[in-house]
């Protein structure tokens, strides 16, 4: 059972926010701050696992708690929540777990918990039994309804070649950016991207299911069912098998 705070200077989203960590098993007791000040005392008294920080609190805001927070022996997983879209950058410096958007829906909410239980199983195999340092994930800058947006390359579930530009597909949403699928599958291949047909590139973690020794070979990846070109099954084999895992009909 993981044990949380949520520190933000408004109500209403405190208890929003609980409610539906409430929902989440994994979730045990839940610790509620209205200043990030308040958050510190806290924290002085109450070590927890994880902290949802909202960024724009009066005196200290989200950004300056997770700074005083680095000090601390026992320092939690953080995650930050608020509506401003424009400090992931900033967040992820800070070696944040996660950056969630207001409204919060429950299913990016339990990925982020998910990501937590990732960490924290990180940090009891070290040493110390600490939080481990969290390396920075890759952002992307994307337009969507002509408002520029970080998003993180592990939320990528694949890439589809549209001309000179790439789409990329999460759970989410798809975005498109100017930059040719050659380069992203270079640049991505050791993030574990890989070209499985002259339009299609995709992160091999995600693949729910691998027919290729069919016809017509295929991946499905995000409820997307993308062919597997003759030219490139080979290369996937290698990749799937160093990877450790094994295709599946």
């Amino acid at each position: 059972m993981i044990s949380v705070l949520i520190a933000d200077d408004e109500q209403p989203a405190i208890d929003e926010l609980a409610f539906l960590l409430r929902q989440d098993p994994r979730i045990g007791t839940v610790h509620q701050a209205s200043s990030g000040s308040e958050a510190i005392r806290l924290l002085t008294r109450e070590p927890v696992d994880a902290a949802f920080l909202d960024i724009h609190m009066p005196g200290l805001t989200g950004f300056d708690l997770a700074r005083a927070l680095q000090r601390f022996e026992h320092r939690p997983a953080l995650v930050f929540v608020t509506a401003d879209e424009e400090g992931a950058l900033e967040a992820f410096d800070l070696a944040a777990v996660d950056y969630l958007l207001k409204p919060v829906r429950t299913e990016r909410l339990q990925r982020s918990i998910g990501r937590i239980v990732e960490v924290l199983k990180a940090g009891a195999a070290t040493p110390t039994g600490g939080i481990p340092t969290v390396t920075a994930p890759e952002m992307i800058a994307v337009t969507l309804g002509g408002t520029t947006r970080m998003l993180r390359r592990d939320e990528v579930r694949y890439v589809q070649a549209q001309g000179d530009y790439a789409r990329l597909h999460t759970d989410e949403a798809s975005y498109l950016v100017r930059v040719p699928m050659a380069d992203l599958e270079r640049q991505w291949a050791d993030a574990g991207f890989v070209r499985v047909h002259r339009s299609y590139l995709v992160s091999l973690a995600h693949l729910t299911r691998i027919r290729l020794g069919t016809d017509h070979p295929s991946v499905t990846i995000a409820g997307a069912e993308l062919p597997v070109s003759r030219r490139l099954l080979p290369a996937l084999r290698e990749r799937l098998e160093a990877a450790t895992l094994r295709p599946r009909s």
